[in-house]
């Protein structure tokens, strides 16, 4: 079975994890990633550890875990962007791709003649997608954004974490760079629909993508109990703002999500909780009425989560079809039964023999496959065989650059 983007090449002129997240996903899909690092040290997420590789040439050590997180499938070529020679080779590289990622700040590669309107002008069927903090224009287009400052100001800090009054409550960001990686998702999402179009038009186009944008969109039905309601979302905890009871609960040896859905649900779990009054008083018919009340019926439910162990909730939610779920740490999913089913731990061996462990994409097709046949590269492995292959250029070419230092010489390469 053929990839779905099998017949796309990209290349890759971004680092740390909004950019690199989108080409990782398009390697998934098939597409040959070409990722230009710097010579000598190559993305910064390579040294952001511990945990770290162990280094297979006897070296301190060898790449991060980061790193690997967001790079698999793709061609690591070294060329030193800051000179003449290095442009002109990445101008020839993106002559032959149909899709350049970059995350410089804005305007950031015009200097090197490497920004959209110069690749254009070689290309122009080249779909350019610029990932930035907020975007190339208004009247923030020119601070730098990082996830967790965009966290803070795109609103999801706001209503993540405990209440006011609560212990521990402040405002609190989430666990993985979200704003980072929804941007990921969202320009590959930008690069399909523009590839798409390209088959009617014949033309590439820039795609302006900003991490602000991002959060602000992901904010879902938070954004619009504002835009709709007037009053800005707080800090529920694990509460949900518009559905009740759908939160965490203590058990009697522990916590479970409790996440009732809809009225006959709620019906249901008053009836093997024991809550026979409260689920005939009308103030918690309808979700509506428990969302109003729900200071009153919350510590109700939470007494009577009590008085049964995570097990026995278990079952009987199980029995009753009520969703439910454990708060597993990220050791338990990997042991989760339903995880290993469905393949989510992958490993990939380098050419070196080192096998990488890592997280499989989890769109699954029908007719076409994702082949796991290539793990994140070390430092610049591919320059010669990219530059040979796509570039076309010469060994004696080759050795001349790599004596200048222009790209990483042979024996450099990790």
């Amino acid at each position: 079975m053929t990839a779905p983007l099998s017949h796309i090449r990209v290349l890759d002129l971004s680092r740390i994890l909004a950019g690199p997240w989108a080409g990782q996903t398009l390697a998934d899909l098939g597409a040959e990633v070409i990722k230009v690092e710097r010579p000598g040290s190559g993305d910064d997420t390579r040294g952001w550890g511990p945990p770290f590789l162990d280094a297979q040439d006897g070296g301190e050590r060898g790449d991060a875990a980061y790193f690997l997180a967001a790079n698999r499938g793709k061609h690591s070529v070294c060329i030193d962007m800051a000179t003449a020679k290095g442009q002109e080779l990445i101008r020839k590289l993106a002559g032959e791709c149909d899709v350049v990622l970059e995350n410089f700040k804005v305007g950031g590669l015009r200097k090197y003649g490497l920004d959209y309107d110069s690749l254009h002008a070689v290309n122009p069927r080249l779909i350019y997608c610029s990932i930035t903090g907020f975007g190339q224009t208004g009247p923030l287009k020119s601070r730098a954004g990082y996830d967790f400052m965009i966290q803070g100001m795109g609103g999801i800090m706001s209503v993540t974490g405990q209440p006011d009054g609560a212990p521990g409550a402040e405002p609190m960001k989430t666990g993985t760079a979200i704003a980072d990686l929804f941007t990921g998702l969202y320009s590959v999402i930008g690069i399909l629909a523009a590839l798409q179009a390209r088959e009617t038009t014949g033309r590439g186009q820039h795609i302006d993508m900003a991490l602000l944008d991002c959060q602000v969109a992901m904010l879902a039905n938070q954004a619009t109990n504002y835009l709709v309601g007037g009053n800005a979302p707080g800090r529920l905890g694990n509460a949900h703002p518009n559905i009740v009871p759908y939160q965490a609960f203590e058990t009697g040896n522990g916590h479970i999500i409790l996440a009732v859905g809809n009225d006959s649900q709620f019906a249901k779990f008053c009836e093997i909780a024991g809550l026979h009054d409260v689920a005939a008083d009308p103030r918690f018919v309808t979700n509506r009425g428990r969302v109003e009340h729900r200071e009153t019926l919350a510590p109700l439910v939470a007494e009577a989560m009590k008085q049964r162990t995570s097990e026995e909730w278990t079952d009987l939610l199980e029995e009753a079809s009520i969703p439910f779920g454990p708060i597993a740490t990220i050791d338990q999913v990997f042991a989760n039964p339903q995880v290993e089913a469905r393949g989510l731990r992958v490993d990939i061996e380098r050419p070196s023999g080192q096998s990488i462990p890592g997280v499989a994409n989890p769109i699954r097709f029908s007719e076409t496959a994702i082949d796991y046949d290539r793990a994140a590269p070390e430092l610049g492995a591919q320059t010669r065989d990219v530059l040979q292959r796509i570039a076309g250029l010469s060994a004696d070419e080759i050795a001349e650059l790599e004596t200048s230092g222009i790209i990483a010489r042979k024996q450099d390469l990790a």
